[in-house]
């Protein structure tokens, strides 16, 4: 199974005039900067050169994730279970990791993104850093009874 995870792409800073913290429906509503388009835009031309029909695409309900995806021009499923507050465990049943049929796309949000990173690598959750609208894509296939996992493909934007 290939798991693809793609971090949403660059969005506006919210800023609470008072110094509190932002609520979770006021974070929900932050949009992608024009930098994050041209971001999504790059990425969105690379994964199309390489995702399959069948990949099944899993956004979160965020607006910058929504539009990140949007730049791919696929149909794709908004998972509430994996909004910013997800855990890891979240991100890998909604994927249904390592079991699922096709290909899944999860355009998700730091720091869950980059604790699956290193799970599924390092087998513990680390605090990895995927760069803002980088793609990192694994692939998990059985051997001799173990799952054995690799990484495919890491592209950041910044570099296309």
């Amino acid at each position: 199974m290939d798991l693809i995870l793609w971090r949403h792409a660059q969005a506006h800073a919210h800023v609470v005039e008072d110094g509190s913290a932002a609520s979770f429906a006021e974070d929900l509503a932050r949009a992608l900067t024009p930098k994050g388009d041209r971001q999504a835009e790059r990425m969105a031309a690379w994964l199309n050169q390489r995702l399959t029909d069948t990949t099944r695409i899993l956004v979160s309900p965020a607006k910058r994730t929504q539009q990140t995806a949007q730049a791919l021009g696929r149909s794709f499923k908004t998972v509430a279970s994996i909004a910013p507050d997800a855990s890891v465990d979240d991100l890998l049943m909604a994927a249904r990791w390592p079991h699922a049929k096709d290909p899944v796309l999860l355009v998700g949000h730091q720091p869950t993104l980059g604790l699956l990173a290193a799970r599924l690598l390092a087998g513990q959750d680390l605090p990895w850093t995927l760069r803002k609208g980088a793609v990192w894509w694994f692939r998990g296939r059985e051997r001799e009874g173990q799952l054995e996992v690799t990484l495919h493909a890491v592209q950041s934007p910044d570099f296309l």
